[in-house]
């Protein structure tokens, strides 16, 4: 006899074959790590426990009292009992209805906090990791974990748990009372309740499966949508446009294709449960008829126990469907907890202490080592790719080193704490990015008691100040996100002056004039003096204009240093510098 793998029959031709990768982790697991998030508002979550118990013994009531109206009242004539069981019957509806509004109000208070602290949670985590892991990471991957993974969770922790305990335990109390009522009705209903557990058991098997990958698509989703929306000014420059659109289709196919699956798992599992129970109904009602005319059996008892039935089989569909928000829910947390097991490869040391006042020497050991005495300013050049903006990440600690050490005031990095550092330092990107917000919002970013006066101190001393006072509202006028409102100079003169208000002691360049007219350039370069002045500086620059004043030229080649001195040494030495010199004269001549 052959053993076929699962994934192989028919249900695995819905689906597709099946690969450890889409086996999530042990969800017992997941949810105990979830557990903690429920703790601080553990006193409303046993309060609305306690009211789910209410709504479920109001509904399991409800047969009953059917039963006692028909045979107590009804068959025997008894007009007072009729009376009672139906003032009974408004009694339990009004509870049921009190229980239920506040069982449900609370179950969603507790679970969209939840929701808010998780989510928090994950955001602090994220961008608590170095850039490394943004760099390795699709941006679309990150907001899809904080998005609609989160989203995922939602009807889980706010309507699954109440769903799980009032149809958990109407399930128990619906075969205990059937037993009561009716040992052989009883047995003769759940005679079809093993082809009813080996469905839900395949059913859970392939839907497990089905959900994780929905999850996935639904972030390739949104990686795609994000780099395409980020990088739209190239999409349109080279008329990509319909090629984009079909990338995106394909990637969404993916998902429609996904969603497909648990569309089809669904619709061949619910179906069938709905048989199941129709046809467990003609089973009572047709023995439960004859022993109803042999008079073994009431007429009431017989339609207590139907509707007992229809209450056995309402929550096993709600529990499958519950069961297909579960998978989804738990795919969603096999991403979210990948984010939060994720360690920094950037972490401080426990022996790492504060750095307090930096006086900015820097040392770089590694095959040759750099020294830059505090205050100095230091222009990294040489080919692209020759390793300037590594060098610099790796000073201001992106990165750590494979080997050697980076040393600030004679300390190796790693024995810092980053935020202490980081505090110390600041850093002007090639593009100037702005946040959506004021002028003054995005001025005060490393800074953020800085006065309006000193803001309009910074921007004078940057040349920006005439431009801002031309917007309206000036400093409070709102920008777009990143900075579109402005042009690229006016972006790039608002990140000086941003650096200029953070009063850094350590201040990095990173080719920050490089995508500016030479208008904007020779207005930078009149602040550079006021911008540079006391503080250690880093200047990583290709237009060779701009560092012609450093105190020393480093010439990289390959991450190393192939020579460093002056701008009048480096020239009259005739060596790569020389050479780079030249021909950026001659291209700007």
């Amino acid at each position: 006899m052959t053993v076929r793998p699962i994934g192989s029959g028919p249900a695995g031709s819905v689906i597709g074959p099946v690969t450890d990768a889409d086996r999530p982790a042990f969800a017992p697991r997941k949810l105990r790590r979830l557990a903690p998030y429920f703790r601080p508002y553990l006193g409303r979550a046993l309060l609305s426990v306690m009211l789910m118990l209410v709504v479920t013994a109001t509904g399991l009531a409800v047969p009953a009292l059917a039963q006692i109206a028909i045979d107590d009242g009804v068959i025997a004539g008894s007009k007072q009992t009729l009376y009672v069981t139906m003032v009974i019957f408004v009694g339990v509806g009004l509870i049921a209805w009190v229980a239920g509004y506040f069982q449900n109000y609370l179950s969603r208070w507790v679970g969209e906090r939840v929701l808010l602290d998780l989510r928090t949670r994950t955001y602090q985590h994220a961008v608590g990791l170095e850039i490394g892991y943004h760099e390795r990471v699709p941006a679309g991957h990150t907001v899809s974990r904080l998005t609609s993974d989160i989203e995922a969770l939602t009807q889980l922790v706010t309507d699954g748990f109440s769903s799980l305990v009032v149809n958990g335990l109407t399930f128990i109390g619906v075969i205990v009372i059937l037993f009561l009522y009716d040992w052989q009705l009883a047995l003769l209903a759940f005679v079809i309740f093993p082809p009813l557990v080996v469905g839900t058991m395949l059913f859970r098997h392939f839907s497990t499966i089905a959900y994780r990958r929905t999850r996935e698509r639904v972030a390739d989703v949104l990686a795609s949508l994000q780099e395409s929306v980020s990088g739209m000014r190239v999409v349109q420059g080279f008329a990509h446009q319909d090629a984009s659109a079909d990338e995106f289709l394909e990637v969404n196919e993916r998902y429609r294709s996904a969603n497909v699956v648990t569309i089809r798992l669904s619709a061949l599992y619910f179906p069938s449960v709905e048989l199941l129970a129709g046809v467990g109904t003609a089973l009572i009602l047709f023995f439960g008829s004859q022993r109803v005319l042999d008079d073994d059996l009431t007429l009431g008892v017989m339609i207590a126990f139907v509707g007992y039935l229809a209450s056995f089989f309402d929550p096993v569909q709600q529990l499958s469907q519950l069961y297909n928000t579960f998978q989804s829910a738990m795919a969603a947390l096999d991403k979210i907890f990948g984010v939060l097991d994720t360690r920094p490869r950037l972490e401080d040391s426990p022996t790492a202490t504060d750095l307090e006042q930096m006086r900015g020497d820097i040392a770089v050991l590694h095959d040759v080592s750099l020294d830059i005495a505090a205050g100095q300013t230091v222009a990294l050049v040489g080919a692209t790719g020759a390793g300037k903006s590594t060098l610099a990440k790796l000073i201001v600690r992106f990165y750590d080193p494979t080997s050697g050490a980076i040393r600030i005031d004679g300390r190796d990095l790693r024995e810092i704490t980053s935020d202490t550092l980081r505090a110390q330092i600041a850093i002007v990107p090639q593009e100037g990015y702005l946040f959506a917000g004021t002028v003054a919002d995005n001025l005060r970013f490393g800074a953020p008691h800085a006065t309006d006066a000193e803001l309009e101190e910074a921007l004078d001393a940057v040349g920006a100040a005439d431009f801002i006072s031309a917007l309206p509202n000036g400093l409070e006028a709102e920008l777009r996100e990143r900075g579109s409102s402005l042009s690229v100079g006016q972006r790039q003169l608002l990140a000086f002056t941003r650096a200029l208000v953070a009063d850094p002691r350590l201040l990095v360049l990173d080719e920050a004039t490089s995508s500016i007219d030479l208008r904007t350039e020779a207005r930078i370069e009149e602040a550079l003096g006021r911008l540079l002045e006391g503080r250690t500086s880093i200047v990583i620059a290709h237009r060779l204009s701009t560092i012609r004043r450093a105190d020393q030229i480093v010439v990289l080649d390959s991450g190393r240093i192939a020579e460093r001195g002056t701008h009048a040494e480096l020239i009259s030495a005739g060596g790569r510098y020389a050479r780079l010199y030249g021909d950026w004269e001659a291209a700007t001549s």
